[in-house]
């Protein structure tokens, strides 16, 4: 069994990460800002270390002597005002995480990237080749492509044992992204409309989970995997969730064309009067007809990753889904 130093284990698919793991028997240490608060990695055995991506000095006593790092933690929001922490944990934080990795000799690292740095990709299924540096659609998008390609690809060349790996949209029981506020509000009768043309990679939370610990075990050292799930339209998405559900889908489609001339619109608002949420100019702007789309074929060929078909993740993820609505009321 070996000993592994996560980060963003108190996340989604870092606690996914974490039960996977330790489901194995593998020791964990987690790398958390407030243990009072991780009580979950607690009940599953993991081993806390209080410090944050931010502070390279709280990493390098805990990360010492794993046997690798899986580096999850980043942020993530779209229309906030307040973007700083965007650079200072995906970029700056990034770089604290492999360069304590690179102190510790530490033998193997996974760094969790994202689609994302590929930005819209207009309809085109690319792969790991594939490369384009901006305009950029979010905060989000931005600092990850800075976090991949000028620091995580650099440190590579000079020597670093690293994987990267790049999800798609990830889903499932827990989540409390805007994925979840989609099924959410289906479910409650609150989705009225859905953007067309908006298209995503969906997979499983688990599925991407077992894609980081097969990127550990038999991912080649310097290589990205594109780790996303099967390719459906929101539109999509949203239809298959309501037919497993029993509930009527949203009739109300709004195209590219208007999202975009709202967002224009609203932008001018926004710089004096935050906006924020499903009304800022960068959400609007992140689903206007947007394609987050990527070929998964290297890490089915190399690595063994099999997602599941959306339609048989959303059953779990729709059962936890009622649950929580039957809770909050």
């Amino acid at each position: 069994m070996a000993r592994y130093f996560v980060t963003g284990a108190t996340g989604f698919l870092g606690g996914a990460l974490v039960r996977r793991l330790r489901a194995a028997g593998h020791d964990v240490v987690a790398l958390v800002r407030h243990p009072g608060k991780a009580g979950p990695l607690t009940a599953l055995g993991v081993t806390l270390a209080e410090g944050d991506i931010t502070d390279r000095t709280t990493m390098t006593g805990p990360m010492a002597g794993a046997d690798g790092v899986f580096h999850c933690a980043a942020w993530y929001q779209l229309g906030v005002r307040d973007k700083s922490m965007a650079y200072a944990a995906n970029v700056e934080g990034t770089r604290n995480v492999l360069e304590a990795m690179r102190q510790t000799g530490v033998p193997k690292g996974v760094y969790t990237s994202t689609l994302a740095v590929f930005s819209d990709t207009r309809g085109r299924l690319v792969d790991e080749t594939y490369h384009q540096s901006g305009p950029f659609i979010s905060e989000y998008d931005r600092t990850k492509w800075l976090a991949h390609y000028e620091v995580a690809v650099p440190m590579i060349r000079r020597g670093l044992p690293l994987v990267i790996t790049q999800p798609g949209v990830i889903y499932g029981p827990g989540d409390h992204s805007a994925v979840h506020d989609a099924w959410a509000g289906l479910l409650a009768g609150r989705l009225s409309m859905v953007p067309e043309q908006t298209a995503y990679c969906w997979a499983h939370a688990d599925d991407v989970a077992e894609a980081h610990v097969l990127a550990m075990e038999k991912g080649r050292v310097g290589e990205s995997y594109i780790v996303a799930g099967p390719r459906h339209t929101f539109v999509e998405a949203v239809e298959m969730a309501a037919r497993i559900a029993g509930v009527p889908p949203p009739r109300r489609r709004v195209s590219p064309r208007v999202l975009r001339a709202v967002a224009a619109v609203l932008r001018p608002i926004d710089r004096v009067v935050p906006l924020g949420g499903q009304l800022s100019p960068e959400y609007l702007g992140a689903i206007a007809g947007t394609t987050y789309i990527g070929d998964n074929a290297k890490a089915r060929r190399e690595l063994g990753y099999a997602p599941r078909p959306l339609e048989e993740g959303l059953v779990d993820t729709l059962a936890w889904e009622k649950a929580e609505l039957a809770r909050r009321r």
